[in-house]
């Protein structure tokens, strides 16, 4: 039997805009210098139809605010929801540029700004079009004793991938973007090439 993904390192409660959160570190066992976390709001231990958002690092977006992708923004209205249930998760995974680490989706940019597309980059760079994995978040999920996760996510993907990985999920819930003149591209390439389920604001 395999044992655990991740193992639980440290926590504390973290004051935030969105209200108070537990933050619980995780140690990724194949590679202890990975650290991934549960944004934890209100005791989630035996919660059934829990909201849930999991949640890929996303440097460019989150920290530099670039308008070329939706993830902060799907961050954030991951948090606001949660705060407003006053209970739930957002399990965020170090895994940037859809698995294939900052500087290789730099390099991905850097051959949209040629005209390719999202998913023709990765290809191109030799790596998966989506190489991210969840079982993390499976364990993640499994340490904080959840029963059922109710899941924030426009993918599908996603959503099987948890399944697979023995998470019972008993919904999907859908996050409205709203598309600017530098993301249009690949919120369309998301929806169809990807297959996620994306209602685009004007």
């Amino acid at each position: 039997m395999e044992g655990p993904a991740v193992q639980r390192y440290s926590e504390a409660d973290v004051p935030t805009e969105y209200g108070l959160f537990r933050v619980v570190v995780y140690r990724d066992v194949a590679d202890p210098t990975t650290e991934h976390c549960a944004i934890v709001k209100g005791n989630v231990s035996g919660a059934s139809d829990l909201l849930i958002r999991v949640h890929s690092e996303c440097f460019t977006g989150e920290v530099l605010h670039s308008l070329k992708c939706d993830c902060r923004e799907q961050l954030d209205q991951a948090l606001r929801a949660i705060a407003e249930e006053d209970k739930g998760a957002v399990l965020y995974l170090r895994q940037e540029g859809r698995g294939i680490g900052l500087g290789n989706k730099i390099r991905a940019y850097a051959l949209q700004e040629q005209g390719v597309d999202t998913v023709d980059a990765n290809l191109r760079l030799g790596f998966e079009a989506d190489a991210r994995r969840y079982h993390v978040a499976s364990a993640m999920l499994s340490d904080l004793e959840v029963s059922s996760v109710a899941v924030l996510t426009n993918n599908p993907a996603k959503v099987a991938a948890l399944r697979a990985d023995g998470v019972n999920v008993t919904g999907r819930v859908p996050i409205e973007i709203s598309s600017n003149q530098h993301n249009r591209d690949y919120l369309d390439t998301k929806r169809d090439r990807m297959g996620h389920l994306i209602r685009v604001l004007s």
